[in-house]
């Protein structure tokens, strides 16, 4: 009876120490990602605006994604730590603004929000919090405006079409660093510009060269969608 015991109690400790593992897993670098809203809403597939109404025509946050070199990533890191929206409850306004859900049905992000902490946010515990996690994102956009970057070289959301080495060039110069670009093909077919992939350091904080970066299957010349 006292071997059954034993035995039981290295289990939990072992099963205890995974856990911890899994939750401290290192990662090389993050994914800064924000997509165009008139890119997400304008293809065959709809949009539906947030409760809170209609966003501005600027790039919103999609997320903060935990990466490895070698192009793989974790996810679901952490299935105990819930998203709770008590911890974010200062920054609600600013999320609201800048990371808003264009998905629908339309909601109050609060689902969005809750899907990017468990999958990605889970997987940089070892660094940040759940406030952590969504205020760093916030952070970097404020540190990087693609909207103003792309409209300082003439570059602005109008339907017309603009070269993608011309858009790459324009937020190199602008943020400093090479960006990942990825498009999405409207209802016609043309492909547009949908999300700007940034890197960033394993605090969240700098930006940084990205070690790979994302393969965005665009086409020579890219729509930049009105919103």
């Amino acid at each position: 009876m006292r071997f059954s015991t034993s035995l039981i109690l290295i289990k939990l400790l072992v099963i205890q120490y995974l856990s911890v593992l899994c939750i401290s897993q290192d990662f090389d670098f993050f994914y800064f990602v924000q997509q165009w809203p008139g890119a997400y809403c304008d293809t065959k597939h709809t949009c539906c605006y947030p409760k809170s109404g209609k966003p501005s025509a600027d790039f919103g946050i999609h997320g903060l994604w935990p990466n490895y070199k070698d192009g793989s990533y974790p996810s679901n890191c952490d299935p105990d730590s819930v998203f709770d929206k008590s911890e974010i409850s200062e920054l609600m306004s600013n999320l609201e603004k800048n990371w808003p859900s264009l998905s629908c049905p339309s909601s109050n992000g609060f689902r969005f929000w809750s899907h990017e902490w468990e999958k990605h946010g889970t997987c940089s515990e070892s660094e940040l919090d759940q406030k952590d996690y969504f205020e760093a994102a916030l952070k970097l956009k404020q540190k990087v405006n693609l909207l103003q970057i792309l409209k300082t070289a003439g570059i602005v959301p109008d339907d017309g079409m603009y070269s993608l080495e011309s858009i790459k060039e324009a937020i190199k110069e602008g943020a400093g660093y090479t960006p990942g670009i990825e498009c999405n093909k409207d209802s016609a077919g043309n492909s547009q510009l949908y999300q700007v992939y940034l890197c960033v350091d394993t605090s969240g904080q700098d930006i940084i060269e990205c070690p790979v970066l994302p393969k965005g299957r665009c086409a020579s010349d890219v729509q930049f969608a009105k919103f």
